[in-house]
């Protein structure tokens, strides 16, 4: 929330708040926008002029049901490690929502305790074995 001065006893002309609503496949943008808009409406005690703005990169969640693609990882996973895949989408947000209108696309990836943090890293033995998951995937799927 910023109001534009730093001062703490002073009423503001203007207030902007910025928040991030991850939302899953039940959801898409225009039935989030109107669900915060009818919400922000019905508030009681709100007598002042407000907007709600969503960033334009702001895109809709998705799942893949592509069986091909997903047998394919999931075989190259089992492979590899010995242990089969839980199908998941409790890995977060990716960049694949970028891409997804574009080309097919199944996700998987390291998971760490530093992601996304300054001085981010893998273990040598964890990259390693995703190189031969993606090498093993790969072949499958293109052959």
């Amino acid at each position: 929330i910023d109001t534009g001065n730093p001062a703490s006893n002073v009423i503001p002309r203007q207030v902007r708040a910025r928040f991030n609503v991850r939302f899953n496949d039940i959801w898409t943008i225009g039935d989030l926008r109107d669900r915060l808009t009818r919400s922000l409406d019905t508030v009681e005690g709100i007598s002042c002029d407000w907007s709600l703005t969503f960033k334009d990169d702001a895109s809709d969640s998705f799942l893949t049901h592509d069986a091909t693609l997903i047998n394919a990882l999931s075989d190259a996973i089992a492979a590899e490690t010995g242990r089969k895949p839980n199908l998941s989408t409790g890995g977060g947000t990716s960049d694949a929502r970028f891409i997804k209108n574009f080309c097919p696309v199944v996700e998987f990836g390291l998971v760490g305790r530093t992601m996304h943090q300054i001085d981010e890293q893998v273990s040598t033995v964890d990259l390693d074995q995703l190189a031969a998951i993606y090498g093993r995937f790969l072949d499958a799927y293109f052959s």
